[in-house]
């Protein structure tokens, strides 16, 4: 069976991309955005599964369908919400919500495989989809936290943040002038919440933004230590299953 993989985001596609292998499905390509996916689909004999994210940088990843007859099965992945997902069931396709759940991802496989022809999959009215995921519904990211002061409440924006850490089952954002603020959230939700491009979780404690890296020291273990401006409690170490992505990250 041959797949690709369409996510603008390249972290998110090396992740699924282990997943998949771990289900032995092997994937031959990964492609970035609509632009990329066109030229490719035009050049190359077309996979059997596709596993598609909805929003590529460039634009709605439907635009591919309106360009280009593809003659694959695709599940989608997306970060939309549950109401417009309705879409997807109306249109019998198979959809995964990321962050993608590793049983939720086999049994869509199995589904392809035992149940859903890639002519029924593609039986698709793409008008309707893109009017149920219109603006409304498009994935907006957290540009603002309000944290408690005593008796106050304090407005801190996305653009002050050094980074956020995990401590004795507490999650704290660190600013930039130097101070820690209890939040009430995790890790993992956050994680939904903020913007991959600005914030990348570099491993079960810290989630960073790009901006606040100062230098990038290689580390024991085939590990890196970020040095950020402010930040002095502990070191801040990228876990080495994550060293990969995160260069894909910062490039």
């Amino acid at each position: 069976m041959t797949t690709l993989i369409i996510e603008d985001e390249k972290p998110a596609a090396r992740l699924l991309q282990r997943k998949l292998t771990k289900l032995n499905i092997e994937v031959g390509v990964m492609l970035h955005s609509v632009e990329e996916s066109i030229e490719w689909f035009s050049r190359n004999e077309h996979p059997d599964l596709i596993f598609l994210d909805i929003q590529l940088s460039d634009g709605l990843s439907f635009e591919i369908f309106e360009k280009i007859d593809i003659k694959s099965a695709v599940i989608f992945t997306t970060a939309y919400d549950e109401y417009a997902l309705k879409a997807f069931k109306l249109n019998s396709v198979d959809y995964l919500l990321k962050p993608i759940d590793e049983d939720d991802l086999e049994a869509a496989v199995l589904k392809f495989k035992d149940r859903l022809p890639k002519q029924e999959m593609l039986n698709l009215d793409f008008e309707q989809i893109k009017k149920m995921l219109s603006n409304p519904f498009e994935k907006k990211y957290k540009k603002r936290f309000t944290v408690k002061i005593g008796q106050y409440l304090k407005v801190i924006s996305t653009d002050e943040i050094e980074c956020f850490f995990s401590e004795n089952k507490g999650t704290y954002i660190h600013t930039f002038d130097n101070r820690n603020y209890l939040i009430e959230s995790t890790l993992e939700v956050l994680e939904q919440e903020l913007d991959p491009a600005e914030f990348y979780r570099i491993s079960r404690k810290f989630i960073i933004p790009l901006k606040a890296i100062k230098e990038i020291v290689v580390y024991s273990n085939s590990r890196l230590k970020l040095i950020l401006p402010t930040y002095k409690d502990e070191e801040v170490v990228v876990s080495r299953e994550k060293v990969s992505d995160f260069k894909i990250w910062i490039g």
